[in-house]
């Protein structure tokens, strides 16, 4: 099994990675591949609502996001990792995954999703709604923890001090690798749910 983590942090030695990093510890425990995407530095544009991607299967500005598309379509799990900005995910970010979950056309029915959020203080609720509504409108489980999933530092490192900011993402990769296993699992005995052709309703009259 194979967790694919997006780090959102531009910076090195990040306190994004450190929650990263104890979530990993969990993985390795668990026998579960993980690898890293740091976008943080990553010039990455928004989407721009031109449909090319209805016909390229991928998104028509071939970066990183169709890189990162390829990772994920193999991936059992996504964690999506930000510092947050403005009461906000990373704009980087942001503008990544509007793209890579608009573009690709991968069925991502039953991957697990988890997301994190870093803050010196504030804002971390509202980061974690934001990342996890795009688990929610595709299909894909939300691995919980035992709070909603964040830690505080603001100086690089400090993040390693929040004893229960820490303790959360231990938490959530055990939740998360039992939620992969149990899919698994469950795929092998029931298949995977239905699925209906979308029904598209105008609110307009």
């Amino acid at each position: 099994m194979k967790v694919l983590m997006i780090n959102a942090s531009p910076r090195k030695e990040s306190n994004t990675q450190v929650a990263l990093d104890e979530m990993i510890r969990v993985f390795d425990a668990e026998g579960i591949e993980t690898e890293v995407v740091n976008v943080g530095k990553e010039v990455i544009r928004g989407c721009v609502a031109c449909g090319g991607c209805s016909k390229l299967g991928k998104c028509v500005y071939d970066d990183i996001v169709n890189e990162v598309a390829a990772k994920f379509e193999q991936a059992d799990g996504l964690v999506l990792a930000s510092p947050v900005y403005y009461a906000s995910a990373n704009g980087t970010l942001v503008s990544l995954l509007d793209r890579l979950f608009y573009s690709s056309s991968f069925d991502k029915t039953m991957k697990v999703g988890a997301a994190v959020a870093c803050a010196r203080r504030g804002g971390l609720t509202a980061t974690w709604d934001e990342l996890n509504k795009y688990f929610g409108i595709s299909g894909m489980p939300i691995a919980s923890g035992q709070y909603w999933n964040g830690v505080h530092g603001r100086l690089p490192g400090e993040a390693s001090q929040d004893e229960e900011g820490i303790q959360q993402m231990r938490t959530l990769a055990r939740n998360m690798a039992f939620l992969m296993k149990s899919i698994a699992l469950g795929k092998e005995h029931f298949g995977v749910p239905e699925r209906e052709p979308m029904q598209m309703t105008s609110f307009v009259r």
